[in-house]
């Protein structure tokens, strides 16, 4: 089995200390829009990024529908002295995600120079536009890293477009993986953990995120190692509310569960309650 997957556990601000802290510090994928209007958010992250860990600061468009404007970025990124800035993108629009995150690129670079990397997510339509789209992040000389987003519904024909797992074998078969370039899982999809055990095959996946562990174990839901994933539908992280104190053993059981299947080895936030 290939190394582990860092995986970004997603909590809501109220909790980050009882959920998201690691040791040793890894990486965060962190909200744009939550680091400007958050001063406790903001101040974890900026806190978590002395100690040492990786921080992405998303645009925006899984919260808001939108990817925030560069100088926006580029304030939140500041702020948390981040690393990386994930650049605007189009649901299912590889053409038009290329467009937006070329325009972007070049007003980050204006305003910031090579102060963060970037990092491009993988949107098309069909096969032809996840390829042509894939070889002009890799070959435009101004992407640092690439985002994979995860695969909600099922894939019968196995998508490169559609079918994260069949993508990543794809590129990984034909030679396709350019080691000058951060790859990244974004979210979990439709069969959860239970994915990334075929993922770690691929040694050059860097990261994922994912808030199902925190949001799952709140509703009383129990991951169970060996699956089935079964997800019922769940808010978003933000509108979760407080969680009660007698959850926090089934979340960290859950975060561990997809540590394991991620291969983590990190420690997970200690109890503090």
């Amino acid at each position: 089995m290939a190394k582990s997957i860092d995986f970004s556990v997603i909590a809501p601000a109220a909790h980050l200390e009882d959920f998201a802290v690691r040791d040793p510090a890894r990486v965060h994928h962190v909200a744009a829009q939550r680091v400007l209007s958050d001063d406790s958010y903001r101040g974890f992250f900026a806190r978590e990024s002395e100690r040492g860990a990786e921080i992405i600061v998303d645009n925006g468009l899984f919260d808001l529908g939108r990817a925030l404007p560069v100088p926006d970025l580029v304030a939140a990124a500041t702020a948390v002295a981040a690393r990386e800035i994930v650049l605007p993108d189009v649901m299912r629009d590889g053409e038009a995600t290329l467009k937006a995150s070329e325009q972007a690129a070049r007003e980050i670079q204006e305003l910031a120079g090579d102060a963060f990397r970037l990092c491009a997510v993988l949107h098309a339509a069909d096969d032809e536009e996840w390829l042509r789209t894939y070889d002009a992040f890799v070959t435009g000389g101004w992407v640092g890293a690439i985002a994979f987003p995860a695969s909600r519904r099922p894939d019968p024909a196995r998508q490169l477009c559609r079918t994260r797992w069949a993508a990543t074998a794809h590129l990984e078969e034909h030679g396709m993986v350019d080691d000058r370039i951060v790859y990244r899982l974004l979210g979990l999809g439709r069969t959860g953990h239970l994915e990334l055990v075929e993922q770690r095959e691929h040694e050059w996946i860097s990261s994922v995120d994912g808030a199902a562990p925190v949001i799952l174990g709140a509703m009383g839901i129990a991951l169970l190692p060996d699956g089935p994933y079964e997800k019922p539908s769940t808010p978003r992280i933000e509108a979760l509310g407080p969680i009660s104190p007698d959850r926090f053993g089934l979340i960290r059981q859950n975060i561990a569960v997809v540590d394991a299947a991620a291969g983590s080895t990190d420690t997970p936030a200690k109890e503090r309650r």
